[in-house]
Parts: C-alpha cells; structure tokens; sequence
C-alpha cells in the first residue's frame, strides 16, 4: 500500500510543474484578456475554445489513450507512430466540416472568423497531443516538463502581444494562442522522434480502431457533459453572458483541475501496467489510492475556492464581470470534483478492461441529464443555470461510471480517507473564511491572502496529524526533487 502511494506521490511531483505552470499561464491571460478586450470578443474567445475542446476529444484525445493503451512504453516504434499520424490526419479533416458547420450554428454574425480559429485550435492541438503522448510513452518526464513550461510562457506572452497590435479581435488572440501551441508542439514532435526506433506497429488499424471508435461515439454522445451550457447559453443570451460564466469556470476549475491532472498523467500508465502485469485487483486498489490522494488534496481547494471566491473575483476581474461569479464558485468546484472522479478513477477501469464501447452508455444519460437541465435552468438563471446544469449532468455521469465500472472490476471506495478529508476541508474552508472576514473592508488582495494563509496552515496541520508518514514522505520527495539536503 505505502508503495503504490509512494509511486503516486512522485508522479504527482513529477508532472505537477508542468501543468501547474500551464495553468497559471491561463489564469494570467484571463485577468489581463478581461481587461483589455471587449467583453463579447472575450466570449467569443472563449466559444473557440470551448468548440474547439469538444472536436478535440474526438479527434486526438482518444488516439492518446489508445496509444498509451496498445504502443507500450520505452522503445517506441515508428511504424506505430505512423500508423498513429494518419489516422490523426484522417480524424483532424473530418473535424474541419464538424467544427465549420457548428461555427455556422453557433456564432453565424462571424462564423467564418470563428471557424478559422476553431480549425486552427484543432490542428495545432493534434500535433501538441500526439507529440506529447509520444514523450509520454517513451518515460521522458523532464522533456514533457520543459516542453509545457515553454508552451505556457508563449500562450501568455503571444495571446497579450496580439492584444496589444489587434486590440479587440478575438480572431488574432486566438491564432496567437494556437502560434504558441504549435512552436511547442513542434519542439515537442522534433525530440519525441529522435528517441524512435525502427519497426513495424505494434498494433493494427482494427485493433487502433476497436479501442477509438467508441472514445469517438462517446465524445459525441458525450456532448453535453463538454461545454455544451456554453453553448446554450449563447443561445438564449449573448456572448457576453458567455464570458462571465467561462471566466467563473476558469478560475474554479482551475485549481482543482491542476492538481488532478498532475496525479493522472503518471498514474494512468502506472495503472495500465500494473494491470496487464499484475491483474484487475492490483489496478483496482491503485485506482483506490488515487481516489484517497485526489479528495485529499482537491477538497480543500474547493472548500478554499468557496470561502474565498468572492475575495478572488474581487482580485483578478474587472467590475462588469463579477455579479454572480462568487456565487458560481462551489457549484462549478462540486461539478469538477465528479468529472475528474469519473475520469481519472472509474473510467480508468473501462479502459484497461479495454471495453471502450461502455463510455457510450456511461456518457449519454449525464449528457441527456445536462442539455435538459441547461434548457430547463438557462433561460431563467443565466449563469447559475448553466452552472446547476453542469453540476447536474456531472453527477448523473458519475454515478453511471461507478455502476458501469463496478461490474468489471471494482474500485474499493476509501471511504475513511475521504471523510477526514472532508473534515479536512471543511476546517480548511471556515478558517480561510473567518481569516477573510476579520480583515474588514480592505483591499481584496490582503483578505485573500489573509484567508489562504489561514487555511493553508490549517491543511497542513492537519494533514500531518492525521496522515504523519505520508506527510514525511510527501516532504522529503519535495526536497529531493528541489535538490535541497
């Protein structure tokens, strides 16, 4: 037990930099693009992306997972990196005439700027995942650090410059943003294929296919669980209204979202390799310590999130845009906890199991659940609609993921660990609450450091009480990859 924790601590560390620096990047665009675009050219950019992630899924984030699946780790062949590339070609194309006629659908005022930008975001996105995916499967973990730290320093410092020469254009802004992408995306291609070895693929196109095709259908059906309140919320308002709900989502899911991340991106071939070597039960506990070790460092953040949200739209956002985004705050943290639950944990099952067609039936009912609560709640709530609408659909899916997963293999839920970290978070949450409000009236930036100050010192107690070894263990692998004594 304590080393699958161990294994997990360290691929926690090992690709936390990477992605936490990509986050900051976002986080740091969206407070200097709120202020220095017009509010509908900032929704607008944020449709793109929106559009641009939910063609995505379908067209390179199942090749990821089906390559990190059947291409194995270490030597890489390039007969299977080919076979891979057109394929991806193939799917990208196709993704072209999906995202040109939603362009048409869902911004038709401009759907010919909008959809160069979607088609852009696409295939500078297909060259960053697959190239990345490569570095991932040969162990290069320093090479996909560096490679995203220099992807997110040109996603800030490109996206601002095309502000400061085009001012409101979201067009520029986002080719900006893509420029960036590619530049690291290319860097990243150039030094995953030197490390490629002669051969044939180690897999076929039926047996690429058999495992794509259903994340492909699930992608689809999976609609309204990506962005689609978004959408909707175009829809019945503008894209004004989009604005302030995306940067809402931004800045909850951000967090919660790095930290996640940076536990699956290490454990998730981990855990295929330790099923394929050691069988379902040994992948099911590790999925077990990834689920312990995810509410115990993601439930405080969203407990932080809560007590402190209006403190953080007060800080970073410009007057027209906060309005309810306080309030949005730990409806979108509860949604984004159950996404990466289902995700990361449950989900992980059906994958190593290799029943991919499952993700069909898992993904449709939260989907269903999310269109009609969006259709239901928008018209007559906004933001908080789309917010409730999104929470909601989140819920339906993941309890559909542990049913559908359970039957497989199932996922020993650490229930105990769970609840000490919400007593946790919930500590964590009152002390950065009362912390805030004891300041008064002053300036934003004093109460929200004030607050998560106060709260992190009490995690951190905390969790050294409750949890010494780990907590030791933690701390040393801190130091070492610091190089401190």
């Amino acid at each position: 037990m304590k080393a699958k924790f161990s294994v997990l601590l360290r691929s926690t560390l090992i690709y936390a930099p990477a992605i936490f620096l990509t986050r900051i990047s976002a986080l740091l665009l969206l407070i200097i693009a709120t202020r220095l675009i017009d509010q509908t050219e900032y929704g607008l950019l944020t449709l793109v992306v929106t559009v641009g992630e939910m063609t995505d899924v379908a067209v390179t984030n199942w090749l990821r997972i089906a390559l990190l699946r059947l291409g194995g780790k270490g030597e890489i062949s390039r007969g299977s990196l080919w076979l891979a590339a057109r394929v991806l070609a193939a799917t990208t194309l196709v993704a072209f005439v999906i995202s040109i006629v939603a362009s048409t659908l869902i911004v038709p005022e401009r759907w010919m700027e909008f959809a160069l930008a979607v088609c852009t975001y696409l295939v500078v996105g297909a060259v960053g995942r697959y190239a990345l995916t490569v570095l991932q499967m040969q162990q290069r973990h320093t090479a996909y650090s560096l490679l995203e730290f220099v992807r997110a320093i040109l996603q800030l410092l490109l996206p601002i410059g095309a502000i400061a020469l085009f001012h409101d254009s979201f067009l520029m802004v986002s080719l900006a943003s893509s420029l960036a992408v590619f530049i690291a995306g290319c860097a990243a291609l150039w030094l995953a294929l030197g490390r490629t070895v002669a051969g044939p693929s180690r897999f076929t196109y039926g047996e690429l296919f058999a495992l794509g095709v259903p994340l492909i259908i699930t992608a689809l059906v999976g609609f309204g669980l990506n962005n689609a309140e978004r959408v909707i919320l175009k829809v019945f308002y503008d894209a004004g209204s989009v604005a302030i709900f995306a940067a809402a989502y931004s800045l909850a899911r951000q967090p919660i979202d790095m930290v996640a991340n940076a536990i699956n991106t290490g454990a998730f071939p981990e855990m295929v390799s330790r099923f394929d070597r050691q069988g379902p039960a040994a992948a099911a506990q590790f999925l077990s310590q990834l689920m312990a070790l995810m509410m115990r460092l993601c439930l405080p953040i969203a407990a932080l999130l809560t007590a402190l949200g209006h403190d953080i739209t007060a800080l970073v956002l410009p007057a027209d845009y906060q309005g309810h985004v306080g309030a949005l705050f730990p409806i979108i943290a509860v949604s984004v906890l159950f996404g990466n639950l289902t995700s990361f944990v449950f989900e992980n099952v059906i994958h190593a199991h290799k029943r991919n067609w499952l993700l069909i039936g898992l993904m449709a009912p939260g989907s269903v659940a999310t269109i009609g609560l969006s259709l239901l709640l928008i018209p007559a709530y906004a933001e908080i609609g789309a917010a409730l609408a999104l929470a909601g659909g989140s819920l339906v899916t993941l309890i559909a993921s542990v049913v559908v997963s359970h039957r497989l293999t199932p996922v020993p839920v650490p229930w105990a660990s769970i609840g000490l970290s919400a007593l946790v978070a919930v500590a964590t949450g009152v002390v950065a609450a009362l912390a805030s409000a004891a300041l008064g009236d002053v300036w934003p930036v004093f109460k929200l450091a004030a607050g998560g100050f106060a709260g992190g010192v009490m995690f951190l107690g905390l969790n050294s009480l409750l949890h010494p070894v780990e907590t030791r263990r933690f701390a040393g692998m801190v130091r070492s990859r610091l190089g401190i004594a």
